[in-house]
């Protein structure tokens, strides 16, 4: 046929819906026409339903294997106030922090800005960040963030990118132009491996490309597959497993030689690599390192208080610095010269706060574990002088470091009381504070208010009758 024209024809017959009246013509050698008219009738599933676009930049055409690729036409977004949180940054992790920016998508690129303003200031250096596409990965997630309508972006240095919007469809939208653009520019860039960063281990491509599912936002994110775990051909399995075992039994093998070599605790204390600690370190082990019944970090602070700190307002009771108890926790760990008389100490809170820490953190309190019932049924007897005879009979069988540092404790805190009207602290107050410092049980078993109002009663009675209990009064 040299040519062909279509044209629709009304009729009063009033031909079924969707009827086209093609006309043929053609034009024979010997220039006689024949003109010939012909009906057919198309439903509407035969119509096209969608434009197809005949642009060559939007639609790329490859025969692979006998089958026709055709990869989506890429999504045209504006700009948008999308909320955005980098949670790693070339493998690096950050600290999660969702921010709004005004974020552009180009064909290789995602572009964060302040605001809208900020973008059409073209100026050098104004995007806040940038985030390229190729060889990143996409995909929902549900176990990165509590909020809703998430996906994460992973570049091929290992950055990892969060994105958010309050409305699922706006998400949606964005996350099929970025995965498109991830496609496309992936592909013209030949399609590279993409790796973590620092590492030989390389990351699934296959879960985030078109085609491949995740359209979702309610799909979980996948685990990353070690690279051992894709079988390309089904004929490589065993293979691999040989290899996985061989690698395992190589790796046990060079950690029993190290465990076996390594050196041992008391070696490096004797070379001097790792020094014992004075705060967390168990009582008897620190007075049998120091070679006394009452540790000298104790000593040291229970005199700087006795020296300048009785009638200070709030003794015990009012905490110092944090950052200054730490500073001086550090230089007694480290076994330095304290000199607690230095103007760096003269918040005598300062003193007290790292005196309550180190009782704090001692791996069994000053009153041990298996004491503890026992003086809460002690504490418990009507009959008073009773009472004062079985809480000194349990004290006169703790271990004597642990007998000798609380007898100076109680005898010091004695010395505090005669100052109560300058120092406002009582004999409750005293209980309230180190009840919880010096005692508690080795399992609480949910009864923690309990424990706790006999903790401070059982100091507070030890306070009371301490020249009783310690015989104070006697030389």
């Amino acid at each position: 046929m040299a040519g062909m024209r279509i044209t629709n024809l009304q009729s009063s017959s009033k031909p079924s819906q969707g009827a086209v009246h093609m006309r043929i013509k053609t034009s024979q050698a010997s220039g006689d026409r024949l003109s010939q008219s012909k009906s057919m009738v198309l439903q509407d599933s035969d119509l096209p339903q969608k434009p197809i676009s005949r642009h060559r930049r939007n639609q790329s055409q490859h025969d692979v294997g006998g089958r026709l690729a055709v990869f989506e036409p890429s999504v045209e977004l504006k700009g948008e106030n999308l909320n955005m949180a980098k949670i790693s940054d070339g493998g690096k992790k950050q600290r999660k922090n969702w921010t709004l920016f005004w974020t552009v998508l180009t064909s290789d690129q995602l572009l964060f800005y302040k605001d809208k303003q900020q973008e059409s200031s073209q100026k050098a250096g104004s995007k806040t960040d940038v985030l390229q596409l190729c060889g990143a990965l996409i995909d929902w997630t549900t176990e990165k963030s509590s909020r809703k309508n998430v996906f994460q972006i992973t570049t091929s240095t290992g950055s990892e990118y969060l994105l958010q919007a309050d409305s699922q469809p706006t998400a949606t939208k964005w996350y099929d132009a970025i995965r498109t653009a991830i496609a496309s520019s992936t592909k013209a860039d030949g399609g590279f491996s993409l790796r973590r960063s620092n590492s030989t281990e390389f990351l699934p491509r296959h879960s985030s490309l078109p085609g491949h599912g995740a359209a979702s936002p309610n799909t979980k994110l996948r685990n990353p597959v070690h690279r051992r775990s894709i079988n390309m051909f089904s004929s490589s399995k065993l293979k691999h497993s040989a290899s996985d075992s061989a690698d395992k039994n190589g790796v046990k093998n060079r950690l029993k030689k190290f465990i076996i070599r390594r050196p041992s605790m008391k070696t490096l204390q004797e070379k001097g690599l790792i020094k014992d600690r004075v705060f967390g370190c168990h009582l008897l082990t620190l007075c049998e390192r120091e070679g006394t019944t009452v540790p000298k970090f104790v000593k040291l602070c229970l005199e700087a208080v006795d020296k300048r700190g009785l009638d200070a307002d709030g003794i015990y009771r009012v905490s110092g610095n944090l950052a200054t108890i730490q500073k001086l926790r550090f230089i007694i760990d480290q076994e330095e010269d304290l000199d607690l008389d230095h103007s760096q100490w003269e918040d005598i809170h300062v003193i007290t706060g790292a005196l309550k820490m180190f009782f704090r953190e001692l791996p069994e309190p000053l009153f041990p574990f298996k004491s503890f019932q026992l003086f809460v049924e002690a504490v418990k007897i009507k009959d008073q002088k009773q009472k004062v005879q079985a809480v000194k009979d349990l004290i006169q069988k703790l271990p004597k470091p642990n007998h000798d540092t609380m007898k100076l404790l109680f005898s010091h805190l004695q010395r505090v009381l005669a100052y109560s009207r300058k120092n406002l602290m009582s004999t409750q107050g005293i209980g309230i504070v180190f009840g919880p410092t010096l005692m508690w049980p080795e399992l609480d078993g949910g009864n923690m208010a309990f424990n706790m109002v006999y903790q401070n009663q059982i100091i507070e009675f030890i306070l009371i009758e301490s020249r009783e209990i310690f015989n104070l009064d006697r030389k």
